[in-house]
């Protein structure tokens, strides 16, 4: 009998620490963007020790890949460029080790390099003409990932272009949010999410066993969602360029940059990857751009983990083969999209 009390307080005690667990959640403005950092925890005081501690850690990363901070390895680096290789941490040698390789799976469509590129689009309304078809060779003459040399003995970075120049703003914040999420999960929080700025990491359940609804934006109406999907233990990056663009004859040109060509990439306005790491998400995401629907969608096919939604600019849905999209769609979507 006092063994079915034991067992039966246990079942009890283990059922009210599961109910007791909350979801405690924080919006603030890390690495240029907005950030909302969500953690399931047992009450105020550690949710907000899980908190400060992924606060502290995306703080940590914008030190080593800053482009603005001068006393940033990625800022030695560029000063460096066409001079001498640069010895870099482990971390830092990594994070581009990884991101050329995501260029050559995507045949120079992602390239970190791109911050070599001469400025010449604005979407900001001041542009009435196209730029020349020199100045936009021009803009691009020192991108190419193929002149970041990788030293693996020495753990050095040299950039073979005087001038050139790195950057991680389609990579940064992604990065970011798996390394908050990582610390985390070591530190035993069992669920969370890592928003930066849309760059998302998912983790665990939610305290009521139910997954992580995550809805993508309608392109076309920003305020509504015309998918939503469970996440337990995934990331997620939707890219869209809805908002910035020029039309010039008719044809609508996009903020995001085609780095080998240096036009601006047509065709698609939102794009969503579903990855194992928003790192990975992320720079799909913006590579799917450039690289257009039909060969964004066979490349994300080749992937394993990997899929993706794009949408294109006649509004029509196109996926991988892994995702069945009337699944997820709102019942709104599902009127238009039968």
């Amino acid at each position: 009998m006092k063994r079915k009390i034991s067992f039966l307080f246990l079942l009890l005690f283990f059922y009210h620490s599961i109910q007791a667990q909350q979801i405690y959640k924080r919006v603030l403005k890390l690495m240029g963007s907005r950030f909302e950092i969500v953690v399931v925890a047992d009450n105020q005081k550690q949710g907000d020790k899980y908190i400060d501690l992924a606060v502290n850690e995306i703080r940590r990363i914008e030190k080593v890949i800053s482009s603005w901070d001068p006393k940033s390895e990625t800022s030695t680096i560029n000063r460096n460029a066409g001079i001498k290789p640069v010895k870099v941490s482990h971390e830092l040698y990594n994070l581009i080790n990884r991101a050329n390789k995501i260029s050559k799976i995507t045949d120079g469509a992602f390239d970190i390099s791109y911050a070599s590129m001469d400025k010449i689009w604005h979407f900001d309304g001041s542009m009435k003409q196209m730029p020349s078809p020199e100045a936009i060779k021009k803009s691009v003459s020192k991108v190419g990932y193929q002149n970041i040399i990788l030293d693996p003995e020495n753990q050095t970075v040299f950039l073979k272009l005087k001038g050139m120049k790195i950057g991680f703003g389609a990579i940064g914040k992604g990065y970011a949010a798996d390394k908050a999420k990582q610390l985390l999960v070591s530190e035993g929080v069992k669920a969370g999410i890592i928003n930066a700025s849309g760059d998302m990491n998912t983790w665990g359940k939610q305290p009521d066993g139910q997954k992580w609804q995550i809805g993508i934006t309608n392109p076309l109406h920003k305020n509504t969602v015309f998918a939503t999907f469970p996440l337990t233990d995934e990331a997620v990056v939707t890219s869209g360029n809805y908002e910035k663009y020029v039309i010039f004859n008719g044809k609508r040109y996009t903020h995001i940059i085609d780095p080998r060509t240096g036009y601006p990439a047509s065709g698609i306005i939102s794009a969503t990857v579903f990855a194992p790491s928003a790192e990975l998400a992320d720079a799909l995401a913006t590579s799917i751009f450039v690289m257009g629907v039909e060969i964004g969608i066979d490349r994300i096919n080749q992937l394993p983990g990997v899929e993706c939604v794009i949408i294109d600019d006649k509004n029509k849905i196109h996926t991988s083969k892994g995702i069945h999209i009337q699944k997820y769609l709102t019942n709104k979507s599902k009127k238009q999209n039968p």
